[in-house]
């Protein structure tokens, strides 16, 4: 059964600047970072910033705990961020707007049986509060970052991965 969920903001930091975020798993994207305090655990297995990443973390929600195993893939680079794991997949869209980023998260997990009717009656309620948790962290992230990531132009003629990290 597939239940899907999301939450979405806008941020008052340039759009490459949270993508960047987004995509650098080794200094942002993680706990330290911007990640909240229910994904644990995260250790990267291949790459660490964008596509080809693979990590797995431990996601502890509602007094369960749950590992998870991902590759990261960039379908629309600099925009759109896909982590796929088993049963589950989130999408993260960065978006420029005039005056910052729109972005926004969206989950879909595809369990059977009881964990799926759990999933799809109690899953909005339980991540929700955590994906808004996340995306006021990222906002907090970027806004700390924009000026070490921000070319003096404004450009985002470096982007992607030949920012650095920070």
């Amino acid at each position: 059964m597939k239940t899907r969920f999301g939450a979405e903001r806008w941020i008052d930091a340039p759009a490459m600047v949270v993508y960047h975020c987004l995509a650098d798993y080794r200094e942002h994207h993680r706990p330290g970072g911007f990640l909240p305090p229910a994904f644990q655990q995260l250790e990267i297995t291949r790459g660490g910033v964008g596509a080809g990443t693979e990590y797995r973390f431990v996601m502890a929600v509602g007094g369960r705990r749950r590992a998870v195993s991902t590759t990261v893939s960039e379908p629309v680079p600099g925009h759109k961020l896909v982590e796929t794991g088993a049963g589950i997949e989130t999408t993260f869209t960065v978006e420029q707007t005039v005056d910052g980023a729109h972005v926004r998260f969206d989950t879909v997990i595809d369990e059977p049986g009881l964990q799926g009717i759990l999933n799809r009656l109690f899953g909005a309620r339980m991540i929700g509060p955590i994906y808004e948790d996340e995306l006021t962290r990222l906002e907090d992230h970027a806004i700390a970052h924009r000026s070490m990531l921000s070319p003096p132009d404004g450009t985002l003629g470096q982007w992607p991965h030949t920012l650095g990290t920070c």
